[in-house]
């Protein structure tokens, strides 16, 4: 059974940083690409960020380019989403996604599985 956790949400100032993890189980992790996805109330789930099986190639959202890193350890299978000058319109629910191996995408579809998701807030 493919299981992802996700970890580290919680409330932060605007211009802080975060660091969210997904650990995962079940599955063959290192040949996967993953994703990172967020929820805003009354908004649809947008992409954020998608790593590669070897971490070798990423692709950011415009939004979070530049402010945003996803890395991963594939011996801990574990994914990370690190957020630095965080904004109030980064507020929202942070879901990791595993999917099947190649580049990754940035569409919710693409992806196979996914967490429970990590409540993010940035307060002003």
């Amino acid at each position: 059974q493919v299981q992802l956790a996700e970890s580290g949400g919680g409330l932060v100032q605007a211009g802080g940083s975060l660091r969210l993890s997904c650990e995962a189980s079940g599955y063959t992790f290192s040949r996967s690409a993953l994703g990172w996805f967020r929820q805003a109330p009354g908004r649809e789930r947008e992409f954020v960020a998608t790593i590669n099986w070897s971490g070798s190639s990423t692709v950011y959202a415009d939004s979070v380019k530049g402010r945003f890193t996803i890395s991963r350890d594939n011996a801990k299978k574990t994914v990370y989403l690190q957020m630095n000058s965080l904004k109030p319109e980064d507020t929202a629910v942070y879901y990791c996604a595993a999917g099947p191996g190649g580049p990754g995408g940035v569409g919710a579809s693409w992806y196979d599985y996914w967490g429970q998701g990590t409540q993010v807030t940035v307060s002003s």
